[in-house]
């Protein structure tokens, strides 16, 4: 990951100093190298991880006359078949990464640059022959970015502590009291929103506004697809191999986080079929023997002859939620938290960058909590009979316990 940051202001000439503060704050996000452009009313910087063009990628990064400026944290997946195609336009490049597709790419298509990138991405593009600043998001949100505007400027940021928090959002309080997460485009500050995934926010002339470039969503009833299942399965697989073979692009290591699941050891498979020599594999497994699944995550390391990685954890969570809380930078109560936080340490020895299944549950209708959305259609009147008697039942810290 790397981290970014910007001001642009009415009048005046932004202050590199305050802009080196902002970028300073996210140095933990791209240790590789830093950099920043000031230019009159605007500023861009970036802490990069460098994981595309070690040597060249350097951002900021710019078109060929200077005039488009992109600072980007993400990976853009499709971004040499866009140099393809921008290079028969004329375009020219000095670089061998995607960032610099992004400047190209949004002096040939305007706004519309969005919509032809395929990744996981939170950019910045400031136009200084229109006087203009584009923010962009990816589909899913999996990039974050955050911004706070005053005074008809805008500053922005990968994460909320490179910008002056203010006072706590109590909206964003109670969102988070209901769902264990503040839901964007609140944060918990109340002068600081997320942008939306999918979306553009444009400022110009001292003004901005936002809009959408995607709405990712189910299928429509017209659109499910009515082949046999053999076909579709077929499919399936090939688009998650082709998926898995574009994240694999870098020119650093790359690991799998493998908890021996369904989904991390479809991606072990997938990812250990796709490259040549052994992929690094992470586990981590708890002296809770219900949590533990490390002899699943074994048997599929030995399975596609991984390099394989374990730490078995006794973890004091009191020690902990400090460094969570600096981590995260707002309220988040997901308790899956505490272990993705600690195999990305063990997996920070050996590789810059991981895969994991989270979005497995989501897409392909994993948890335990949607079969029981279906078994409760069938069953709530005796559920409310038994309820007294379920309340009586001693609570169990075991996974996937009764009570649960």
């Amino acid at each position: 990951m790397c981290g970014i940051c910007g001001i642009v202001q009415p009048q005046g000439e932004v202050d590199p100093r305050r802009l080196e503060a902002m970028r300073d704050t996210l140095v933990h996000r791209g240790p590789d190298s830093a950099g920043l452009v000031v230019d009159g009313a605007a500023g861009l910087a970036a802490t990069r991880l460098s994981i595309i063009d070690l040597e060249t990628g350097d951002q900021p990064l710019a078109n060929e006359d200077g005039t488009v400026h992109v600072v980007q944290n993400g990976e853009i997946y499709n971004y040499l078949e866009l140099r393809r195609e921008l290079e028969a336009q004329g375009h020219r490049f000095r670089t061998r990464g995607d960032t610099e597709v992004i400047a190209h790419l949004y002096e040939q298509l305007g706004d519309a640059f969005a919509e032809r990138l395929r990744g996981m991405f939170a950019i910045a593009i400031w136009d200084g022959r229109r006087q203009r600043l584009v923010l962009a998001r990816d589909r899913f949100g999996i990039k974050p970015l955050y911004y706070r505007t005053g005074g008809g400027g805008l500053e922005f940021a990968s994460e909320l502590r490179a910008l002056p928090r203010g006072e706590v959002d109590l909206d964003a309080l109670e969102a988070f009291l209901a769902f264990n997460s503040i839901p964007g485009p609140l944060t918990i500050f109340r002068d600081v929103r997320k942008l939306l995934p999918g979306h553009l926010l444009i400022w110009e002339r001292a003004k901005k506004r936002i809009e959408r470039f995607a709405r990712p969503a189910p299928a429509s009833g017209a659109d499910v697809r009515r082949e046999p299942e053999s076909v579709l399965a077929v499919e399936l697989r090939e688009r998650l191999r082709e998926s898995v073979r574009a994240h694999l692009v870098a020119d650093v290591p790359v690991g799998v986080f493998l908890s021996g699941g369904v989904d991390s050891s479809l991606l072990a498979a997938l990812a250990a079929a796709e490259t040549s020599g052994p992929i690094r594999t992470f586990s981590i497994g708890f002296a809770e023997a219900s949590f533990d699944e490390r002899d699943d995550a074994r048997r599929v390391a030995r399975r596609y002859g991984t390099r394989h990685r374990e730490l078995l954890l006794r973890p004091n969570g009191a020690e902990l939620l400090p460094a969570l809380a600096e981590a995260f930078d707002e309220p988040f109560a997901d308790s899956s938290a505490l272990p993705t936080y600690l195999v990305s340490q063990l997996a920070a020895e050996d590789v810059k960058v991981a895969l994991s299944g989270e979005g497995g549950d989501e897409l392909f209708g994993g948890y335990y909590t949607y079969a029981a959305d279906l078994l409760a259609l069938r069953t709530a009147r005796v559920a409310r009979l038994a309820r007294p008697l379920v309340e009586r039942l001693l609570v169990s810290t075991r996974r996937a316990s009764l009570e649960y």
